[in-house]
């Protein structure tokens, strides 16, 4: 049978695909911005062109978990655009809180580990960079961007997650994110 799927779009420009595809009727999807669960503090650092530690990532991750496990139980298709630079945080996404403690994905008890299929959006900085130059209203700056791709671990087996490059349309990237539908799990 075909499994719901929680998919988190992730990568360096993950936000503006989430937000002009999903997050703007493209698939239908409920959609998620994890920046918007951002705290106060970790968006006045961004503004500032202060990259966030993993200290200020952390409890917003384990909160982007809660959304996703609450979220899990519905058969709608669920889609989170998170940029998940690190493996770490890939970690927490599935694993709550338990993830940093045990530092293993999967921890035995009542909160089995979320199935996420993660969508890398891979492409080299200029082009990420004349994206991010377009867009308003984010309080990323351009700046941070080269600190996003110093941080960014790229996913690798076993972790469940596909590639799709941003040098595609938008319309193509988002074609190939509703062909998730199909995925059986």
């Amino acid at each position: 049978s075909v499994r719901m799927v929680l998919v988190v779009v992730m990568g360096v420009s993950a936000r503006e695909v989430g937000t002009e595809g999903a997050g703007g009727g493209g698939l239908g999807w409920k959609f998620y911005d994890a920046d918007d669960y951002h705290p106060l503090e970790n968006k006045k650092k961004m503004a500032e062109g202060i990259p966030l530690s993993d200290e200020d990532r952390i409890p917003w991750l384990c909160a982007l978990h809660d959304i996703l496990r609450r979220e899990d139980t519905s058969n709608k298709m669920q889609f989170l655009a998170c940029s998940a630079l690190k493996k770490m945080y890939r970690r927490v996404l599935i694993s709550g809180a338990s993830a940093i403690e045990s530092n293993q994905p999967e921890q035995p008890g009542e909160n089995p580990a979320l199935k996420i299929l993660f969508v890398h959006l891979d492409g080299p900085m200029d082009i990420i960079a004349g994206r991010l130059e377009k867009r308003r209203g984010h309080f990323m700056p351009p700046e941070l961007l080269k600190s996003q791709f110093d941080t960014l671990e790229p996913p690798s087996a076993p972790e469940n997650f596909i590639t799709v490059s941003l040098e595609k349309s938008l319309p193509e990237i988002l074609l190939q994110i509703e062909n998730l539908k199909n995925v059986r799990k």
